[in-house]
This record gives C-alpha cells, structure tokens and sequence, in this order.
C-alpha cells in the first residue's frame, strides 16, 4: 500500500498514520480546497502519540480498508496532532464538549468545507463509528440546510465562547477571588482519596501554585493540606511509577491506582515542581525523594540529542497498554532474592493473580502495577523496621527491577521538542536545582534552554513550537512565549 500525505509530515503521530488506508491530510488549505471543490464534508480526527485511546480506534476504524472506503468517497479526511496544533485542538474540543457533553481524545469531528462543526465526538467502536460516518454523509448530500444551521450554531457559540475567555480583565485582581476559588475547591475536593471529582482522575496540576500560594500568603492550611493529600494519594498510587520514577497521564478509578500509563512532559515538570515545592514549605524528605524520582527519569529516558526533552512516553509497548510497566509475581520473583522479593510484594501489593484489571472488561489480567500499600513509614512500623530500613531494601529491590525493565521493549517515545513544553521543564529544573540543591538539575535546563535558543527560531529570530529530525517549524504561540519566558526567568535566577 502506498503511504499517504503523511508520510512527508514531522509529527510522530501523523507518521502513525502514514500507511493508513484512509486518504490522510495534513491540516491546510489543500485539505479545504478539495472539500470546497468536491463538495464534500471534512472529517477532522485530532489526537497525540502517546494515546491509547487513539492507536485504539487507529487499529479498529483507520485501518479497516471497509471503513476508509466510507471515509474516502463521503469525506476529505484530515488528521491533526494537538501537541504541535493546540490552537486547532483548542478550537474543535470546545464543539466536542458542546455536542457530546465531555472531551476527550481521540477527537472525531464532521465539518462544512468552511471548518464549521455540525457533528463531534471522541473514540467509537468501529461499527457505530461506519454507522455515524454513513448517516453523516447522507445528511449532509440530503438534509443540507439542517447541517449548514447546525454548523452556524455551534460555530456561533465557540466564538462566544473564545470571547467570553479571553475578555480583557482591568484592574487588580479582587482579593474575594481568593476565597471564592478556595471554596469551590473545597466542595469538589476528594477528602478519601485526594483530589477533585470521581473517576477519571487526572493531576491537578495548575492547582498546586495556586494553593501553595494561598498557603504561603493568606496562611492558609486548608490550602496547604488539600495539596499535601493530594500528593500523598498520588506518590502511594499507580499512577506513580515506582520503578522508575515519573508520574503517569491520569487515573482511571478515584483511588489513583489503575492509570493510563502514557507519560507526558508536561505533566511531569509540574509534578516536578509541586514536589519539590511541598518538601520547601514542609521539610519532609519524603516530598524531596518523589522529585528527585521524577527528575532523574526525565535526564535518564526523555532527554534528545543537544539536551532539550522529548514531549512524552506511549502508553502500549509490544501492542499492549501498561506491558512495559507491570509484573507478574513470577517476573518479579525471577529478579529479586527470595526474602527481598517476598518484601516487595508485601510493599507494593502485588498478588499471585495480579492486581492489573483490564478497564473496559474489568479483568484481571494476571500482571501487578506496583502500587504502595500505605505510606513506607506506616508499613515499616508495622513490620518492626525502622522507615530508614525498609526504605533502604526497597530502594535496592526498585533498581533491580529497573534495570530488568530496561531490557524490555519500551514504549515510543515521542520525540518532538516542544519550546513551551521545554519552558515548563527548565523553570522545573531550576527552581529544583536550588531547593533540592542540585547542580546536575541547572545545568540540564541550561542546556535545554541553549538548545531551544540556538534551533529553534526563524531567520527574524521569532520563536518556533516544534523541533525534529533538524527540522524547527510552526510560529510558536503565546503558550510557547508564556511558558519559554517563565522558564528562563527561574533560569537567571538558578544561575546569576
């Protein structure tokens, strides 16, 4: 089979999609032209490399050849990576949330010539998916004026949308807002499990400089102990990898156990700091250690040549989600002397039949994600050991088992360098840098921010999003500038 438009592109995640049978664009005027030309709809599906939920539907619908039948004669089918185009995704999950009530990746939206959404979703199973594509076609050839109003609808609602988000505020912020923001956290706040809302559960990651500032300003310990639970439940989870360090997407339950196992950059240079900030106001090791975890994996697993950082880690390796990250009690025991192994297992709840339950059956899958049972110092006083102790052997079982994870196939890192993702990890690293007091940790973001300085702007000197295989394009955007600027001032101050 030929390979599609694709196959020309940079991103990792249009790449996937190269040897698909469906007739790919790229995002751009060709893609609308034909539509306009034809007279055809656009299907437009959004998604990112590291998402399960996307090699899913890739693997069910986009490689059917039956399917892309469907697709190819009704539609002008676009694919679109949200990482390199936030601003397309931006736009298109507001229509998503709309007209399905949640969002979601993948993202599957119909589209007038003219970009307006008349239908929108995230993943379907293949054979409603084919019905959907089917029954959109023929509205669209039959009902015309019904998808055009439709269209003009939606259109005209993400517009008041966009205008209502970014209304101009003036003046000083209202210092109400503080208290206000603290009680709707309060109402929505896990106090069991940590957190907000039910299950999925994801970091709440740019609640934590909110709350620490709460904390450290208004002297608020509500704040501070709603950020502290929160960091607790998720360093015990298996949401957190234990073996290696890092932090994963999101949890599927509320407990923070069951995650789906794709790691993001961002996610992790904001966990970074959140750690790293709890043990600066606290003083509790504890925090310290999660960070360090976190740091060392970023520098060991996600670092590019000339030292800037790959965008994120797949969740499926060997065509399989979370292969790479858990055990079963036999790999284990093949690993780690009797006595350790039978210490390990005690700590991170790992069982004969596994602990691993598949999300859509709910099965157990005979493979354990290491998860601690309870805090180490809890579990150590309970077995007549000093904390210093069980940590100790447990460290040494986490670095055996690493490095036998180290010989499994790993999962595809995406390895795009994002100049805005990049700002978040060099602000992480520098601010780590000094509290934790770590050298390795400045010099890693200078390096990275060498490298985003010297490769990636245009000949005018402007900013680019995106760098790969030599390749900097895409006019960065304000995110980019936002993120790369606050970066750089924790940088000065790392360094001066």
């Amino acid at each position: 089979m030929q390979p599609n438009r694709l196959i020309h592109e940079k991103s990792p995640y249009l790449l996937q999609h190269a040897h698909n049978p469906v007739d790919w664009y790229p995002w751009g005027e060709e893609a609308f032209e034909r539509a306009a030309n034809e007279d055809k709809p656009i299907f437009l599906s959004v998604g990112y490399s590291s998402c399960h939920w996307c090699h899913v539907m890739a693997h069910e619908s986009f490689e059917d050849p039956r399917i892309a039948d469907i697709l190819n004669r009704n539609f002008v089918c676009v694919k679109v990576d949200r990482e390199e185009r936030p601003d397309i995704d931006d736009i298109y999950m507001t229509a998503v949330q709309l007209l399905a009530g949640r969002g979601g990746w993948p993202m599957s939206v119909f589209l007038t010539p003219e970009g307006e959404p008349f239908f929108a979703g995230t993943y379907y199973p293949p054979e409603i998916f084919a019905q959907i594509a089917r029954q959109l076609a023929d509205a669209y050839q039959n009902r015309r004026d019904e998808v055009l109003q439709s269209a003009r609808e939606v259109a005209g609602v993400i517009q008041q949308v966009a205008a209502a988000r970014y209304e101009q505020m003036e003046g000083e912020p209202d210092p109400r807002i503080a208290g206000s923001y603290l009680q709707q956290m309060r109402q929505h706040f896990d106090a069991v499990h940590g957190g907000f809302g039910t299950a999925p559960k994801f970091p709440p990651n740019t609640a934590f400089p909110v709350l620490f500032w709460l904390a450290e300003n208004l002297n608020s310990e509500d704040a501070l102990q709603m950020a502290l639970r929160m960091l607790d439940a998720m360093a015990v989870g298996g949401i957190r990898d234990h073996i290696g360090g890092g932090f994963h997407r999101y949890s599927t339950d509320a407990e923070w156990l069951l995650p789906h196992f794709e790691k993001m950059l961002t996610d992790n240079a904001q966990l970074g700091w959140a750690y790293t900030e709890a043990y600066s106001l606290t003083g509790n090791v504890h925090y310290a250690e999660v960070a360090r975890e976190i740091y060392n994996w970023v520098l060991r697993e996600m670092r590019v040549e000339g030292g800037a950082f790959a965008s994120a880690m797949d969740a499926d390796s060997e065509g399989e989600e979370g292969r790479y990250y858990t055990w079963t009690l036999g790999e284990i025991r093949q690993v780690l002397p009797p006595a350790l192994a039978d210490l390990f297992c005690n700590v991170y709840s790992i069982r004969p039949d596994g602990n691993y339950r598949e999300e859509a059956t709910g099965q157990l899958t005979g493979r354990n994600i290491p998860h601690l049972r309870a805090p180490l110092a809890e579990i150590a006083a309970e077995l007549g050991m000093t904390p210093k102790e069980l940590q100790h052997k447990m460290k040494t079982a986490r670095e055996m088992l690493l490095q036998a994870r180290l010989q499994r196939v790993p999962p595809l890192r995406d390895d795009k360098v994002l100049a805005g993702w990049n700002g978040l990890m060099i602000e992480s690293l520098a601010y780590a840098g000094l509290v934790l007091e770590n050298r390795q940790y400045v010099q890693a973001a200078e390096e990275a921010a060498r490298f985003i300085l010297q490769r990636m702007t245009d000949a005018d000197g402007r900013l680019l999003r995106r760098y790969r295989d030599g390749e900097a394009a895409i006019p960065a955007y304000l995110e980019d500038y936002a993120l790369l600027g606050s970066g750089l001032l924790e940088l000065f101050e790392a360094t001066e």
